[in-house]
């Protein structure tokens, strides 16, 4: 089974290695929205410091929902998915390992890029660290929960509007704790209760959501 695993993880690498412009649109839309606020609010430097917690994760948060319409829409234009259903392998496995290559080349990519971003807008560098944590921490948790609705809304044409009705009210627990750990750090208080939860949802979201992702892709294929 781990070998199976390893071997999808390399092919999902591959394919999107070969569609860098997909790859591109997330982390291009994640560094526009931090450096444009800056010019909707002013230059006011301790504003944007005060804001910035909020800020980073809301434009984390919407960029992996860009990223999430097209997770399984190729695998399901050329009858993937209806393979990976009849498949013999345990489903679960095999989207697991879908949503764990999106997870690098989306989440972790925003993870790398954050720091910069945020020392553009006057977070302190020993916020840096609890930055850097709770989105390692959060970001996993988009991704799977993202992968829910994407496995749902696989199968409309324009199921862009319907994932993110369907997942924006469960992103909302993520969003507060990532946010309110930075703020906390912010501030000089201890983010660790913020940081625990978050490592508490991404556990819950790693045991359950492979299951939920896989009853939905059976629902959308209509097996």
């Amino acid at each position: 089974m781990s070998g199976l695993f390893v071997l999808l993880l390399k092919r999902e690498a591959l394919l999107l290695c070969r569609r860098p412009v997909e790859l591109a649109n997330p982390l291009v839309f994640f560094a526009i929205v931090i450096a444009l606020f800056p010019l909707a609010v002013g230059p006011e430097s301790q504003l944007l410091k005060e804001l910035s917690p909020g800020l980073i994760w809301v434009a984390a948060l919407l960029a992996v929902l860009l990223s999430l319409d097209g997770l399984f829409r190729s695998d399901f234009e050329d009858g993937s998915l209806e393979q990976w259903v009849l498949s013999p392998h345990p489903l679960f496995v095999l989207v697991l390992a879908k949503v764990m290559a999106h997870w690098v080349f989306t989440g972790l990519a925003l993870i790398v890029l954050s720091p910069v971003l945020a020392l553009m807008l006057g977070l302190p560098v020993q916020c840096l660290g609890v930055l850097l944590l709770s989105l390692l921490l959060g970001t996993p948790v988009l991704s799977l929960l993202g992968a829910v609705g994407a496995a749902l809304t696989v199968g409309l044409k324009r199921g862009g509007l319907l994932l993110a009705l369907l997942i924006l009210p469960l992103y909302i627990p993520v969003l507060i704790l990532g946010s309110g750990a930075l703020q906390a750090s912010l501030h000089g208080m201890p983010a660790a209760g913020q940081l625990l939860w978050l490592g508490s949802l991404m556990v819950l979201s790693l045991t359950f959501s492979p299951f939920a992702i896989g009853a939905g892709l059976r629902i959308s294929v209509g097996e």
